[in-house]
Protein backbone atom coordinates (compact mmCIF):
# COMPACT_ATOMS: atom_id res chain seq x y z
CA UNK A 1 0.00 0.00 0.00
CA UNK A 2 2.92 2.49 0.88
CA UNK A 3 4.49 1.81 -2.49
CA UNK A 4 1.13 2.15 -4.70
CA UNK A 5 0.51 5.32 -2.60
CA UNK A 6 3.78 6.96 -3.42
CA UNK A 7 4.39 9.82 -6.23
CA UNK A 8 1.39 11.63 -7.51
CA UNK A 9 -2.26 11.93 -5.83
CA UNK A 10 -4.43 13.86 -7.76
CA UNK A 11 -7.77 15.56 -5.77
CA UNK A 12 -10.11 14.84 -7.79
CA UNK A 13 -12.87 17.62 -8.64
CA UNK A 14 -16.58 16.97 -8.85
CA UNK A 15 -17.86 18.68 -12.28
CA UNK A 16 -21.56 20.45 -12.37
CA UNK A 17 -24.00 21.38 -15.09
CA UNK A 18 -25.55 24.77 -14.39
CA UNK A 19 -28.48 23.62 -12.90
CA UNK A 20 -26.10 21.96 -9.92
CA UNK A 21 -26.89 18.75 -11.16
CA UNK A 22 -23.67 16.12 -11.23
CA UNK A 23 -22.15 16.11 -14.78
CA UNK A 24 -20.91 12.21 -14.69
CA UNK A 25 -20.19 12.77 -18.48
CA UNK A 26 -17.67 15.47 -17.96
CA UNK A 27 -16.54 13.22 -14.65
CA UNK A 28 -15.68 10.46 -16.74
CA UNK A 29 -13.32 12.92 -19.00
CA UNK A 30 -11.46 14.14 -15.94
CA UNK A 31 -11.10 10.65 -14.55
CA UNK A 32 -9.43 9.47 -17.90
CA UNK A 33 -7.34 12.73 -18.34
CA UNK A 34 -6.00 12.47 -15.08
CA UNK A 35 -4.76 8.69 -15.61
CA UNK A 36 -4.07 9.16 -19.31
CA UNK A 37 -1.82 11.80 -17.84
CA UNK A 38 0.20 9.35 -15.52
CA UNK A 39 -1.04 10.31 -12.05
CA UNK A 40 -0.46 7.37 -9.63
CA UNK A 41 -3.58 7.34 -8.15
CA UNK A 42 -6.89 9.01 -6.95
CA UNK A 43 -8.32 10.90 -4.09
CA UNK A 44 -12.02 10.92 -4.47
CA UNK A 45 -14.69 12.94 -2.56
CA UNK A 46 -12.00 15.59 -1.06
CA UNK A 47 -12.23 19.06 -0.10
CA UNK A 48 -11.60 20.22 -3.50
CA UNK A 49 -14.48 17.29 -4.85
CA UNK A 50 -16.83 19.76 -3.04
CA UNK A 51 -17.85 16.70 -0.78
CA UNK A 52 -19.33 18.81 1.62
CA UNK A 53 -21.90 20.07 -0.53
CA UNK A 54 -23.05 16.33 -2.07
CA UNK A 55 -25.70 14.86 -0.57
CA UNK A 56 -24.86 11.47 0.25
CA UNK A 57 -26.54 9.39 -2.57
CA UNK A 58 -24.67 11.96 -4.98
CA UNK A 59 -21.04 10.97 -3.20
CA UNK A 60 -22.13 7.02 -3.22
CA UNK A 61 -23.14 8.13 -7.18
CA UNK A 62 -19.93 9.89 -8.13
CA UNK A 63 -17.38 7.31 -5.66
CA UNK A 64 -19.00 4.52 -7.88
CA UNK A 65 -18.23 6.21 -10.23
CA UNK A 66 -14.90 6.65 -10.38
CA UNK A 67 -14.68 3.55 -9.36
CA UNK A 68 -16.04 1.72 -12.94
CA UNK A 69 -14.21 4.19 -14.74
CA UNK A 70 -10.44 4.04 -13.28
CA UNK A 71 -11.25 -0.06 -13.54
CA UNK A 72 -8.56 -0.54 -11.26
CA UNK A 73 -5.66 0.97 -13.45
CA UNK A 74 -4.62 3.43 -10.75
CA UNK A 75 -5.90 3.04 -6.91
CA UNK A 76 -8.49 4.98 -5.51
CA UNK A 77 -8.35 6.89 -2.18
CA UNK A 78 -11.66 7.60 -0.26
CA UNK A 79 -12.13 11.10 1.29
CA UNK A 80 -14.38 10.48 4.39
CA UNK A 81 -13.68 12.52 7.62
CA UNK A 82 -16.20 14.58 9.92
CA UNK A 83 -16.31 15.83 13.32
CA UNK A 84 -18.43 13.82 14.82
CA UNK A 85 -16.53 10.88 15.57
CA UNK A 86 -18.91 8.16 16.74
CA UNK A 87 -21.12 9.02 13.50
CA UNK A 88 -18.08 8.95 11.51
CA UNK A 89 -17.24 5.14 12.64
CA UNK A 90 -20.79 4.14 11.67
CA UNK A 91 -20.23 5.33 7.90
CA UNK A 92 -17.25 3.51 8.35
CA UNK A 93 -19.06 0.27 9.68
CA UNK A 94 -21.77 0.89 6.80
CA UNK A 95 -19.64 1.78 3.71
CA UNK A 96 -19.23 -0.27 0.62
CA UNK A 97 -15.45 0.21 0.05
CA UNK A 98 -15.47 -2.07 -3.04
CA UNK A 99 -12.95 -0.83 -5.16
CA UNK A 100 -11.05 1.47 -2.43
CA UNK A 101 -7.59 1.32 -1.67
CA UNK A 102 -7.56 3.65 1.24
CA UNK A 103 -9.21 6.68 3.40
CA UNK A 104 -8.05 10.30 3.67
CA UNK A 105 -9.78 11.38 6.48
CA UNK A 106 -9.24 15.18 7.62
CA UNK A 107 -8.63 16.36 11.35
CA UNK A 108 -12.55 17.46 12.66
CA UNK A 109 -13.00 20.91 12.31
CA UNK A 110 -14.78 23.55 13.80
CA UNK A 111 -15.06 22.12 17.45
CA UNK A 112 -11.08 22.71 17.63
CA UNK A 113 -10.14 19.28 19.92
CA UNK A 114 -6.96 19.41 21.53
CA UNK A 115 -3.87 16.92 20.63
CA UNK A 116 -5.50 14.27 23.37
CA UNK A 117 -8.81 14.60 21.47
CA UNK A 118 -7.25 14.58 18.03
CA UNK A 119 -5.55 11.20 19.23
CA UNK A 120 -8.42 9.59 20.53
CA UNK A 121 -10.26 10.56 17.79
CA UNK A 122 -7.95 8.54 15.17
CA UNK A 123 -7.19 5.70 17.37
CA UNK A 124 -11.13 5.48 17.03
CA UNK A 125 -11.24 5.62 13.78
CA UNK A 126 -8.31 3.11 13.22
CA UNK A 127 -10.17 0.31 15.18
CA UNK A 128 -12.97 0.41 12.92
CA UNK A 129 -11.32 1.36 9.27
CA UNK A 130 -11.24 -1.96 7.29
CA UNK A 131 -8.72 0.05 5.47
CA UNK A 132 -5.47 1.87 5.92
CA UNK A 133 -6.23 5.52 6.47
CA UNK A 134 -4.08 8.75 6.00
CA UNK A 135 -4.36 11.88 8.32
CA UNK A 136 -5.35 14.91 7.08
CA UNK A 137 -3.98 17.72 8.53
CA UNK A 138 -4.98 21.41 6.73
CA UNK A 139 -5.50 24.01 10.02
CA UNK A 140 -6.45 26.72 7.42
CA UNK A 141 -9.57 25.19 6.87
CA UNK A 142 -10.04 22.87 10.21
CA UNK A 143 -8.68 25.66 12.53
CA UNK A 144 -6.79 23.08 14.46
CA UNK A 145 -3.34 21.60 13.69
CA UNK A 146 -2.38 17.94 14.22
CA UNK A 147 1.22 18.69 16.06
CA UNK A 148 4.18 16.72 14.99
CA UNK A 149 4.52 14.75 17.68
CA UNK A 150 0.71 13.25 17.58
CA UNK A 151 1.04 12.50 14.04
CA UNK A 152 4.19 10.38 15.18
CA UNK A 153 1.93 8.87 18.02
CA UNK A 154 -0.51 7.42 15.61
CA UNK A 155 1.79 6.34 13.55
CA UNK A 156 3.88 4.40 16.07
CA UNK A 157 0.60 3.35 17.38
CA UNK A 158 -1.50 1.88 14.47
CA UNK A 159 -0.52 -0.64 12.22
CA UNK A 160 -3.11 1.01 9.41
CA UNK A 161 -2.81 4.85 10.06
CA UNK A 162 -0.25 4.92 6.96
CA UNK A 163 0.80 8.23 6.20
CA UNK A 164 -0.58 11.93 6.56
CA UNK A 165 -1.20 14.77 3.74
CA UNK A 166 0.60 17.92 5.30
CA UNK A 167 -1.82 20.77 3.77
CA UNK A 168 0.00 23.52 7.20
CA UNK A 169 2.27 24.69 5.09
CA UNK A 170 4.61 24.73 8.18
CA UNK A 171 8.00 23.24 6.41
CA UNK A 172 9.75 23.35 9.84
CA UNK A 173 6.35 20.77 11.23
CA UNK A 174 6.96 18.33 7.99
CA UNK A 175 10.01 17.82 8.69
CA UNK A 176 9.94 16.84 12.17
CA UNK A 177 7.53 14.28 11.39
CA UNK A 178 9.58 13.16 8.41
CA UNK A 179 12.40 13.04 10.78
CA UNK A 180 11.64 10.41 13.14
CA UNK A 181 7.95 9.08 11.40
CA UNK A 182 8.27 5.18 11.35
CA UNK A 183 9.86 3.80 8.02
CA UNK A 184 7.22 2.92 6.17
CA UNK A 185 5.39 5.77 6.76
CA UNK A 186 4.04 8.51 4.08
CA UNK A 187 4.74 12.04 4.26
CA UNK A 188 2.84 13.28 1.42
CA UNK A 189 2.70 16.97 0.69
CA UNK A 190 -0.56 19.42 0.56
CA UNK A 191 0.53 21.65 -0.96
CA UNK A 192 1.29 21.87 -4.51
CA UNK A 193 3.60 24.77 -4.49
CA UNK A 194 5.68 22.66 -1.52
CA UNK A 195 5.85 19.50 -3.38
CA UNK A 196 9.43 19.89 -4.57
CA UNK A 197 11.21 21.14 -1.32
CA UNK A 198 9.48 18.47 0.82
CA UNK A 199 10.39 15.77 -1.19
CA UNK A 200 13.93 16.80 -1.65
CA UNK A 201 13.15 17.20 2.67
CA UNK A 202 12.07 13.59 2.40
CA UNK A 203 8.11 13.35 1.83
CA UNK A 204 6.98 10.86 -0.48
CA UNK A 205 4.83 13.10 -3.05
CA UNK A 206 1.68 14.91 -3.42
CA UNK A 207 -2.28 14.80 -3.59
CA UNK A 208 -2.17 17.99 -5.86
CA UNK A 209 -5.10 19.94 -7.32
CA UNK A 210 -2.52 21.27 -10.33
CA UNK A 211 -2.84 17.57 -11.80
CA UNK A 212 -6.47 18.14 -12.00
CA UNK A 213 -5.56 20.54 -14.99
CA UNK A 214 -1.91 19.73 -16.18
CA UNK A 215 -1.35 15.96 -14.84
CA UNK A 216 1.43 15.21 -17.00
CA UNK A 217 3.66 17.91 -16.01
CA UNK A 218 2.64 17.16 -12.29
CA UNK A 219 3.55 13.80 -12.33
CA UNK A 220 6.83 14.37 -14.11
CA UNK A 221 7.98 17.16 -11.68
CA UNK A 222 7.44 14.35 -8.42
CA UNK A 223 8.77 11.02 -10.36
CA UNK A 224 12.13 13.43 -10.86
CA UNK A 225 12.08 14.91 -7.96
CA UNK A 226 11.69 11.26 -5.96
CA UNK A 227 14.52 10.05 -8.31
CA UNK A 228 16.79 13.06 -6.85
CA UNK A 229 16.89 14.79 -10.60
CA UNK A 230 16.22 18.03 -9.07
CA UNK A 231 17.41 19.86 -12.17
CA UNK A 232 14.48 18.41 -13.77
CA UNK A 233 12.36 18.59 -11.64
CA UNK A 234 12.54 22.19 -10.77
CA UNK A 235 12.18 23.23 -14.18
CA UNK A 236 8.99 21.73 -14.09
CA UNK A 237 8.32 22.92 -10.61
CA UNK A 238 8.68 26.57 -11.75
CA UNK A 239 6.95 25.97 -15.30
CA UNK A 240 3.91 25.37 -12.94
CA UNK A 241 4.31 27.81 -10.13
CA UNK A 242 2.88 30.59 -10.98
CA UNK A 243 -0.22 28.59 -12.31
CA UNK A 244 -0.80 26.88 -9.08
CA UNK A 245 -0.65 29.96 -6.91
CA UNK A 246 -3.39 31.35 -9.38
CA UNK A 247 -5.76 28.42 -8.62
CA UNK A 248 -6.25 29.10 -4.88
CA UNK A 249 -6.35 33.41 -5.15
CA UNK A 250 -10.06 33.51 -5.55
CA UNK A 251 -11.14 29.85 -3.70
CA UNK A 252 -10.60 26.87 -4.81
CA UNK A 253 -11.99 24.33 -6.53
CA UNK A 254 -13.07 27.52 -8.52
CA UNK A 255 -9.67 28.17 -10.05
CA UNK A 256 -8.96 24.73 -11.18
CA UNK A 257 -12.24 24.32 -12.35
CA UNK A 258 -11.95 27.50 -14.03
CA UNK A 259 -8.99 26.11 -16.15
CA UNK A 260 -10.44 22.84 -16.71
CA UNK A 261 -12.85 24.58 -18.49
CA UNK A 262 -10.35 26.75 -20.83
CA UNK A 263 -9.03 23.13 -21.41
CA UNK A 264 -12.50 22.47 -23.08
CA UNK A 265 -12.71 19.36 -20.13
CA UNK A 266 -15.60 20.78 -17.71
CA UNK A 267 -17.33 23.81 -16.64
CA UNK A 268 -16.26 25.82 -14.72
CA UNK A 269 -19.18 25.95 -12.16
CA UNK A 270 -19.15 25.03 -8.21
CA UNK A 271 -22.20 24.54 -6.03
CA UNK A 272 -22.89 27.59 -3.24
CA UNK A 273 -21.57 28.71 -0.70
CA UNK A 274 -18.78 28.47 -2.78
CA UNK A 275 -19.05 31.12 -6.31
CA UNK A 276 -17.41 31.79 -9.60
CA UNK A 277 -14.35 33.07 -9.44
CA UNK A 278 -13.61 36.84 -10.79
CA UNK A 279 -13.09 37.91 -14.34
CA UNK A 280 -9.45 39.19 -13.19
CA UNK A 281 -8.45 35.38 -12.23
CA UNK A 282 -10.35 33.84 -14.52
CA UNK A 283 -8.22 35.58 -17.85
CA UNK A 284 -5.09 35.31 -15.50
CA UNK A 285 -5.51 31.83 -15.58
CA UNK A 286 -6.46 31.45 -19.13
CA UNK A 287 -3.05 33.51 -19.80
CA UNK A 288 -0.84 30.87 -17.53
CA UNK A 289 -2.88 27.91 -18.70
CA UNK A 290 -1.70 28.98 -22.28
CA UNK A 291 1.74 29.08 -21.51
CA UNK A 292 1.78 25.73 -19.99
CA UNK A 293 0.35 24.13 -23.00
CA UNK A 294 3.01 26.29 -25.37
CA UNK A 295 5.97 24.26 -23.46
CA UNK A 296 4.22 21.27 -23.12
Amino acid sequence: MNIKLKGTGVALITPFRNDDSVDFEALGRITEHVIQGGVDYIVAMGTTGESATLSAEERSAVVGYIVEKTAKRVPIVLGLGGNYTSQLVSTLKSTNFDGIDAILSVAPYYNKPNQKGLYIHYKTLASASPLPIILYNVPGRTGVNIAPETVLSLAGDFENIVGVKEASGNVMQIMKIIKDKPKNFLVISGDDGLTMPLIAAGAEGVISVTANAFPKETSEMVRMALKGNFNAASELHYKLLNFTESLFEDGSPGGVKAALEILKICSKFVRLPLASIDRATYTKIENLAKDIKKYA
